[in-house]
């Protein structure tokens, strides 16, 4: 096995990570809890659910499902050129799923943590057991179990640019959005039944988990996207090696450089090693924003339709620019207050109203009407879903 250099790792996130394209390509990943809405506090097997889907015909557009290591099912679109067709398809899949579900008296529910039941482990793939072994030895064993376990999001995937130019400028917006998106969907203020204090308790628990894989990775106004990407991996402490025999070493005690530095890591190290980084903002040969709380079922798309349209209209993103400059940053705030915060509320309206002018130019007027309505009911308004959770009286 040829051995990496620095150099390598450089070249592979350029070359890989960052490559340039015309924007227009969108994506989604929808992770939901599965429930009884007779009972939303009874626990669910994963095997239960994984039975029923598999018995199940596969999502009629090309939806990847999977699960995560509490139960949670996640389904992950293709990638579409616009909006509009990514939402047909990802919206029969999803009630696809659910259809499947139905007899068995289960039902998808979005929220970003689960309000009603405790973590339970139920993964077996030994890439998730070796996680929950890494997060015990480094102290988060609590948050390692809730972020594995009870958390949930949706997650937005755009294109990296058409340029070098352009990646910078779209990977310095999406960093200055990240809070806004917080605060404006923040839908998780109620943990196994107990007030947490926090709009979004998700965004709370990826921010505290392990900084060293889980903070925003852009930092500096006048950096290569590239270069901070790299420096970032190469800084991170490794979760997991694989060793000779095939099994899996937890904790191994070694940053990637610090491995790479030893001579003994190759390209699919680094490859696996990046996929165990967790940033809000990750980049993948192209940008998957992961800081969005999973949504009550009428409005996964509305987060999709914004930052998407944000980033893909160059007159939206202008003024995306400017609403959201003075609120960089403010990630503690977003996630403790989401939209009572008022910089942050006077950022969101400034993005919703130019997402709404900007759909149609995208080729996506039939989402305006929704996303409408959620500034009507959320945004204008200073409010999140959160706030319902909490006027609902969802705790103990």
């Amino acid at each position: 096995m040829t051995r990496l250099t620095v150099d390598d790792v450089y070249q592979y996130i350029h070359g890989v990570c960052f490559k340039n394209g015309p924007p227009g390509v969108v994506g989604a990943e929808t992770e939901w809890f599965v429930t009884s809405p007779a009972d939303p506090a009874a626990p669910v097997p994963a095997a239960r659910v994984r039975d029923l889907m598999t018995a199940a015909d596969p999502p009629p557009n090309g939806s990847r499902l999977t699960y995560e290591p509490g139960g949670q099912l996640e389904l992950s679109s293709a990638p579409f050129p616009g909006l509009a067709p990514l939402h047909a398809a990802l919206t029969a899949d999803i009630a696809h799923v659910r259809d499947a579900l139905a007899p068995a008296g289960l039902d998808l529910a979005g929220y970003g943590v689960d309000p009603f039941r405790p973590p339970r482990f139920q993964a077996e793939h030994p890439r998730y057991l070796a996680m929950r072994d890494y997060y015990r030895a480094g102290g988060y064993t609590d948050s390692g179990t809730d972020m594995m376990c009870s958390t949930a999001s949706v997650q937005v995937c755009v294109d990296i640019g058409a340029d070098a130019a352009d990646a910078a400028r779209r990977w310095r917006l999406a960093h200055a959005l990240g809070p806004v998106l917080v605060a404006a969907f923040a839908n998780s203020p109620v943990r196994a039944g107990s007030r947490t204090g926090l709009r979004s308790t998700r965004q709370a628990i990826w921010t505290d988990l392990d900084p060293c894989r889980t903070l925003p990775v852009h930092r500096s106004p006048g950096a290569n996207p590239a270069d901070e990407w790299a420096r970032y991996a190469l800084d991170a402490r490794m979760m997991v090696i694989r060793t000779p025999g095939g099994d899996w070493r937890a904790d191994p005690g070694l940053t990637f450089g610090e491995w790479l530095a030893k001579g003994e890591p190759g390209h699919d190290d680094l490859v696996y090693h990046l996929s165990t980084l967790f940033p809000p903002v990750r980049p993948r040969g192209w940008l998957e924003l992961r800081m969005i709380d999973a949504l009550p079922g009428p409005y996964w798309p509305v987060p999709v339709a914004v930052a998407a349209a944000l980033l893909d209209d160059p007159r939206a993103a202008s003024a995306a620019e400017a609403a959201t400059e003075p609120v960089a940053g403010r990630w503690t705030a977003a996630a403790r207050d989401g939209l009572t915060d008022p910089a942050l509320a006077v950022a969101a309206r400034g993005c919703f109203a130019a997402a709404l002018e900007a759909l149609p130019r995208l080729g996506a007027a039939e989402l305006v009407p929704l996303v409408a309505e959620y500034a009507d009911r959320y945004v204008d308004r200073g409010r999140c879903p959160a706030d319902d959770v909490l006027l609902e009286g969802r705790t103990a």
